[in-house]
């Protein structure tokens, strides 16, 4: 298994911003994207970005968050802006070489550990 290692979660109140980060450590990968689980909930599609730099968003954050990558370093972002509690939950990132989805993560064969998001209203 490829590490990916997640960074830059926390708590912050509503209205508020954070910025994730997750890095892999020994590779590229043609897609990484961000998904998210809160209690009880299956986890979800937040972002996605390709290699070509196509971005791909959830109806629930576009407008609000950016997903980004830097190739040279293996590492995607994810800016996220006037955070609502609705948006707190464990957020993963997930990396993969193929697939035909962005928003399918079964087709994600690379997972961080997660990093807890906190949304105070």
């Amino acid at each position: 298994q490829v590490p990916l290692v997640e960074s830059g979660g926390g708590l912050v109140q509503a209205g508020g911003s954070l910025r994730l980060s997750c890095a892999a450590s020994d590779r590229t990968f043609s897609r990484m994207a961000w998904f998210r689980q809160a209690p009880g909930q299956a986890r979800e599609f937040v972002a996605g970005i390709l290699w070509s730099g196509s971005k791909y968003y959830a109806d629930s954050v576009k407008g609000r968050f950016t997903i980004s990558r830097d190739n040279a370093k293996n590492t995607v972002y994810l800016q996220m802006s006037s955070l609502k509690p609705e948006d707190t939950a464990v957020y993963y990132c997930a990396a993969s070489q193929y697939g035909s989805s962005v928003y399918n993560r079964y087709e994600y064969g690379y997972w961080g550990q997660g990093t807890q998001v906190t949304v105070s209203s």
